[in-house]
């Protein structure tokens, strides 16, 4: 299959949006962009990291074979071309001669291997382990190609490594264990020094195969709340922000000297309960929890309105109506009867939620508390800091966790990590079902396009009736700058990857 043909392949995996034909900039002088954030990175092993703030800061660092455009489109990154045999169980690589790490090192094909030797051993605890477990066997028979042997058809495995958690990072470093103590990765931007929840320091990597950037570097300020952050740029003093509160993005637009990027993202909100735990074992349980929410209430108190309600398929691509799925439109008499057949008269039980990451969490734990207590269901809120959130939600060690997770433009990489047998985010999920086992394992292996809507199509409709998480909306990615600042383009995953074509009048 050549690449025009792959690319034919992955059209279902793609969101048709056009982006517009940025007019041509005259030369700006290069210069430090001042950044702001109010969540920090958790660590520095892109293997391992989950939290948002951490992948944001490593995909300025490190670099996949393959990346996202803002079309979701699969591009370039360390690979300049790929290709899948016509069964689609072999998927070779061509790297680009240019690409160096930081520490001078060419990115060869051993630095490939052992990267996804180094995702796939269980003692790493890698992330996105359960995307690769199709992997059979990895060849590097020259010094630019990498050829995947797959167990299975796996076009998904694509999009799969287009994530930061599927980052080439030095064989060197792999066998001196020192991933995750210092950054050393092939991306835009170099690590110059991290005080955690205080600030970061990267410069311009001169010896980046994907060009010029143009800034000369990027200074990251940890502010205490996002009220800061918007003052801070009213005031100047910050040129670029991540923003995740609505409250505080709308207000954006009201200054005459921001700008205000929104971008509708794969993200999503959700409410997710522990079916390993009575009573949330008992499935007329849960059905009766998702009857009972009204999901549209929660994006107009929580979100203030700047979301929609959304399944678990959140791509446009393989996305269903919401309203045709179970128990989706507010029902408090059938969760009532839900309830009653049950045999549970109503329980107390704790839900978890991190603060500042989203900053909707404790509206979203207050609305649902109010919701659930119309059912006999009592929700004890606890909020906690982000890595310690992080550490529980890994565990999982929890009644019900409200989280927002990440999306991705197919549904086996985003969803096969909790809800296979031996998905590596077991204990996250903690549910394991026959039914959606199989159906990912039919829509992992299937090539045809049309038919893996359809599969993944069943798989929503099962994961929805069996309700092991409530699925509740996504929302939207705020990005504000100095209206002094131009180029960046932002994208439905969320990246700041963008930041490589900013400048600074």
């Amino acid at each position: 299959m050549n690449w025009i043909n792959h690319r034919k392949l992955m059209t279902g995996l793609a969101i048709a949006t056009a982006l517009s034909t940025a007019a041509v900039a005259l030369p700006v002088q290069a210069a430090t962009l001042r950044m702001a954030w109010s969540q920090d990175a958790t660590g520095l092993d892109p293997h391992k990291q989950t939290a948002f703030p951490s992948i944001r800061l490593l995909e300025l660092v490190y670099e996949p074979l393959v990346r996202f455009d803002a079309d979701l489109n699969v591009i370039p990154a360390i690979a300049t071309s790929w290709e899948f045999s016509p069964d689609a169980k072999t998927l070779t690589f061509k790297l680009d001669p240019n690409a160096k790490f930081t520490n001078g090192a060419q990115v060869t094909p051993a630095d490939v291997k052992a990267s996804f030797e180094r995702i796939l051993n269980e003692e790493t605890a890698a992330a996105a382990r359960s995307n690769f477990l199709s992997i059979d066997t990895i060849d590097t028979p020259d010094a630019e190609t990498v050829v995947f042997n797959l167990k299975t058809a796996d076009v998904p495995i694509l999009v799969a490594m287009a994530t930061i958690n599927a980052a080439i990072v030095p064989a060197s470093e792999i066998e001196s264990g020192t991933i995750g103590t210092e950054a050393i990765g092939s991306g835009p931007f170099k690590l110059d020094s991290w005080e955690p929840n205080s600030r970061e320091v990267l410069s311009a990597n001169a010896d980046w195969a994907g060009g010029d950037v143009k800034v000369d570097g990027i200074a990251i300020s940890v502010l205490p709340d996002e009220t800061a952050i918007l003052a801070s740029l009213r005031a100047g003093q910050t040129d670029f922000a991540l923003l995740n509160d609505p409250l505080v993005a709308t207000m954006v637009p009201n200054e005459a000297n921001l700008q205000l990027n929104r971008v509708a993202g794969l993200a999503y909100n959700v409410l997710q309960l522990n079916p390993s735990r009575p009573p949330m074992d008992n499935l007329k349980v849960r059905q009766a929890m998702s009857c009972a929410i009204n999901r549209q209430e929660i994006v107009d108190a929580a979100l203030a309105g700047e979301g929609k309600v959304t399944g678990p398929l959140t791509m446009p691509a393989f996305a269903q109506d919401p309203s045709t799925l179970f128990c989706y439109e507010q029902d408090l008499e059938k969760a009532k009867q839900l309830m009653a057949e049950s045999g549970v008269t109503g329980f107390t039980a704790k839900v978890i939620g991190a603060t500042g990451e989203p900053p909707v969490a404790a509206s979203e734990a207050q609305v649902l508390q109010a919701q659930l207590a119309e059912i006999g269901i009592n929700l004890e809120i606890e909020m906690m800091e982000l890595n310690v959130y992080v550490d529980t939600w890994l565990a999982g060690n929890f009644d019900m966790a409200v989280a927002q997770n990440g999306g991705r433009p197919d549904p086996f990489p985003m969803y096969n990590r909790y809800f296979t047998k031996d998905g590596n985010l077991l204990k996250v999920s903690n549910f394991v079902d026959d039914t959606l086992d199989t159906l990912m394992r039919e829509g992992q292996a299937e090539t045809d396009p049309a038919k893996r809507v359809e599969i993944f199509h069943k798989f929503e409709n099962h994961l929805v009736e069996q309700a092991p998480w409530l699925w509740l909306s996504t929302g939207y990615g705020y990005t504000a700058q100095l209206k002094t600042v131009s180029g960046f383009v932002p994208s439905p995953t969320g990246t700041l990857f963008g930041l490589t074509e900013v400048s600074i009048q």
